[in-house]
This record gives structure tokens, sequence and C-alpha cells, in this order.
């Protein structure tokens, strides 16, 4: 008889599950009609199916006895990421924590780890510099480029605070110019990268966006912004592009070569459902020369035989100082890999947007609820404002006391939900039918 392969199914609704549950069904009863022997097998076809997604979210303990839609701030991290983690601390302990041995296992999870993230974004390892979270990895270019007075930096209007900080200060420090274009009028209509290249001056040195707004949503047409920027005359050096990823990494397929962007920033505790403490930063081979390590440490260094610096590393690795927690990186290793087991970054993204074009649609039925984006989201990110007798911070507060796990922003003012190709429907339909109680 043929052979079902154990990837073949992935349901996009619980009646095309039931559907081909009964056709399966339907099948076996036909086989032990015509072969006796079928009868005989240990096992059915239903047995060789794919965990449904209840089953699979059994593996996050932060899913269950909850209803959570905070992806965007920190994702669940899988049994096997905690596993992996209290492994590799005893593991660490039992052969000596500073030991060549150690040293050895140390430099082995790094670079498996370096490997994995470089899969996910489609890049050679060489090009990922290891950090702690997104901010360490902007600020790796933010000061680590040549500044001089006068020169240009353009940044969106929905750029994360931690962004926009540092920025102040580099502008205090050097005297550049720093000015903000208006991203957030274009959510519903009008081109980004046109508004972009109305903003950018003979002097723009760099352009700071994300490539998925944290507040909106929005997903930006991060080649064409590319292009705009290369094509843009400038008294010097052309425009390089940092890009702020903290909502597109484990959301969105990617391939950073064919964007050709210049720096990358992400950090792996959100989407990818990793552990708090580890990001960071594509660098796009032609840029590494044009920053310098700010923070140094030993493991960006080359010594000689005396252990003397001579240099920096060759690759990504010059931005990297000194100790970390290691062990997180057999966690993300393990979230990485679980997320694997369900299916591809394409096929993640395809639920993603499924779920939060449903949530949308639901949200939009609702008397006195304005989703931000007038079309249904290209992201997991839902955005929306609540006309209530409470504040969206009260209304987030109480969710939260009932099961639902959301958060508020101040700019705009709205709620954020956020949806995971873990996300059930039933899910959603608890959130909108909770939500209704505050519109009523």
């Amino acid at each position: 008889m043929p052979c079902l392969p154990h990837n073949s199914f992935r349901f996009s609704s619980s009646h095309t599950k039931s559907r081909i549950v009964a056709t399966l069904k339907a099948f076996e009863a036909g086989l032990r009609q015509q072969d006796p022997a079928f009868c005989k097998c240990p096992s059915s076809l239903l047995s060789i199916m794919p965990p449904t997604l209840d089953t699979f979210r059994q593996q996050f303990p932060a899913l269950q006895n909850k209803a959570y839609f905070n992806y965007g701030g920190q994702g669940p991290m899988p049994e096997q990421a905690i596993a992996a983690i209290q492994q590799a601390h005893h593991h660490t302990q039992t052969i000596g924590p500073f030991s060549n041995a150690a040293n050895s296992w140390i430099a082995e999870k790094m670079e498996g780890t370096r490997t994995a993230i470089a899969a996910e974004l489609q890049v050679a390892p060489a090009t990922v510099t290891l950090t702690e979270d997104v901010t360490v990895g902007c600020n790796i270019p933010l000061w680590g480029l040549d500044w001089r007075e006068g020169d240009h930096i353009l940044l969106s209007d929905c750029e994360h605070p931690g962004v926009i900080a540092a920025i102040a200060e580099i502008r205090h420090r050097f005297g550049v110019k720093v000015s903000t274009c208006p991203l957030l009028e274009t959510l519903n209509a009008g081109d980004p990268a046109a508004v972009i290249a109305q903003h950018l001056r003979p002097t723009t040195r760099l352009l700071v966006i994300s490539h998925i707004l944290w507040n909106t949503g929005q997903v930006l047409p991060l080649a064409k912004i590319m292009s705009v920027c290369r094509q843009h005359p400038t008294q010097s050096a052309p425009v390089r592009v940092l890009v702020d990823a903290a909502q597109s990494v484990g959301v969105l397929p990617l391939n950073l070569v064919d964007l050709e962007v210049d720096f990358y920033a992400f950090t792996c505790h959100k989407w990818l459902c990793g552990p708090a403490g580890i990001g960071g930063l594509y660098i796009q081979p032609e840029c590494l020369s044009e920053i310098r390590p700010t923070f140094i440490g030993w493991r960006g260094i080359t010594k000689n035989p005396q252990g003397y610096p001579t240099g920096w590393q060759p690759d990504g690795r010059r931005f990297e100082i000194a100790t970390s927690d290691f062990t997180l990186y057999s966690g993300l290793q393990a979230a990485i890999a679980t997320h694997h087991t369900w299916g591809t970054a394409s096929d993640r993204y395809q639920r993603i947007v499924e779920l939060s074009a449903y949530l949308w649609q639901h949200l939009n039925e609702l008397p006195h609820i304005t989703c931000l984006r007038a079309a249904p989201p290209e992201s997991g990110l839902v955005s929306f404002q609540v006309q209530s007798s409470l504040c969206h911070d009260a209304i987030v507060k109480t969710l939260e006391k009932q099961g639902f796990f959301l958060r508020t922003l101040l700019y705009p003012d709205c709620i954020r939900a956020c949806v995971h190709y873990l996300t059930l429907t039933s899910e959603v339909d608890r959130l909108v039918k909770a939500l209704a109680v505050f519109v009523s």
C-alpha cells in the first residue's frame, strides 16, 4: 500500500482536518474489507499523521491555561529549549566550567548557533554577529560609523524608543543632523519608499527603519527602499540602511542577500521563541570595513603568540565582546528546530497572515473598535483602538486577569495583539468575545 509521509498534512481549518480524517477512516475500512491481513497491522493510518496544533502547543508551557497574544514582546519557549539550557548548565559544570573541554564545547555551540541563525536569514555564517538583543545590534553600526559634523541620519516616525535615544546621543556628541520621515501616514495609503526618497539629503549617511513597524504591524517594502537609497546621489559615500528586525525575524521568510540590506539587527526571544539574551546583527560584507568596534573584548580580536592584540577578527565576530550566557545558545537551537518540525518559514508565515486576517476581520465586526490598518495585516501584529469608558491600559489589565495577554502602545494610542502560527482560532474567538464586553 502507498506510504503517507509524516509531514503530508497542514490543516488550515478544523473543517479541513475533519474531512481528511473521515477520508482516512473510510480508506482504512475499505482496506480491511479487501485484505484481511490489514486487520493485523498494529496501527492505523491515522497514527502516522503529524500532531495536531493542539498537541504541538503542549510543548510550550506558556501557552497552557491562557490566551497568549504577546509574541511581539516575548515569545514562549518550548520545553525542548528549556531542557537544552538546563542540560547545557549541567554539562559545563560537570566537565569544569573553565576548562579546555568547556571552551571547546562553548566554541562549538557558538558556531552552531551562528549557523542556525544564518540559515534563517539565508546568509553566510561569517556575516552574523552574535549579540544579546536587537538594541545592541542596532548600536553596533550606529556608533561604529565614522560620524562627521553635518552628516545626516534619517529615521522613520515609527521606530523604537531605544533606537531613537541612541541617535539623539549621537547627534549630541558628533553634531550630526537628524530628521524623521512620516511613515505612519502610509499605513493605509501611500508609498513608504517614495516618502523616504523625498526626505533623503545629499548629506544622508544612514537611514534607520524597521522591517515590520512595531506599533502598526506594517511591512515595509525593504527591497524597494534599498533601491531608492542605492540610487540617491550623495556628497560622498552611499546611503547605508540599518534595519530594526525585532518583529520580522521569525515571521517573514527572509533572504537578506536578495534584499541587499546593509545592517539587519534582530532578537531571538520574540517570534523565534528563543531565550531572552540572544540577538544578532547581519552585516553585508562590503559594509564590514565601514564600521569599527565600539565595545571591545577578547572575542573580537586577533592575538599574536604572546597573547597581545594584533587586530580584529576578519568577520562579524569582531563586534562580539566577551563572556555571554553560552547555555542560551543550546536553547535557541532547540527552539529553531522545534519550529522546523511544524513547517517551513513560508508555511509558518502563511498561517500567521491567515490568523491575523481572521482576528482583524472579527475585530472590525465589533462596534466602537477600530483597527489601525484598513486592510488585513501582512504580519502577526494587529493594533486597534477601543472606544470605551475604560482606557486602553485598564482594558489590557482586565483582560490579563481573564487569561488574555496583550499590550498597549503609546504611539499611536492603541492595543496590540500578536498572533503566531501557534495561535488557535478558538483563542481569537474568545478574545473577540471578551473585547465585546467593553464596547457593548
